[in-house]
């Protein structure tokens, strides 16, 4: 599904991702915030055109225009016992301490909380938990 949001216009390339981490709070009397905060928090998302329209934003230095977007699914690292799929799981960070982990980055999406509503689109492999946990690695919707 595509939808409709703001970028500063030199970020607006069709195929680049980004990762919706929450309205910014300078935003609030933006005549056009209602456009880009709907998104959801913690997604990635792809450009898939620019319009030509620009508006203007103190937060860009050259404004923004109008993109569409779609949602990108992204791999994590959840536990088992969650990983079924087409299910809708609520995503919870692991406890763990381990940065030098080959796999902490999948553990701790960037952009991704606690409490998150994710759909397991598919389920990937085991992985091997530096904390011997159960966990396994998936794509998340």
């Amino acid at each position: 599904m595509v939808l409709l949001t703001v970028i500063g216009r030199k970020l607006a390339k069709p195929g680049s991702e980004f990762i919706f981490i929450g309205p910014n709070s300078n935003c609030k009397d933006c005549k056009v915030k209602t456009i880009c905060f709907h998104l959801e928090k913690g997604t990635k998302y792809k450009i898939i055109n620019a319009r030509d329209v620009v508006h203007d934003c103190p937060q860009h230095e050259d404004n923004v225009v109008i993109i569409e977007v779609e949602e990108v699914p992204r791999e994590a690292i959840i536990p088992k016992k969650q990983a079924m799929e087409g299910t809708t799981i609520t995503f919870e960070l692991p406890k763990c301490k381990e940065r030098g982990c080959l796999h902490y980055q999948l553990c701790f999406p960037v952009g991704m909380k606690s409490g998150l509503k994710r759909q397991v689109s598919s389920v990937i492999e085991n992985v091997e938990c530096a904390n011997g946990q159960n966990r396994i690695k998936v794509i998340l919707g």
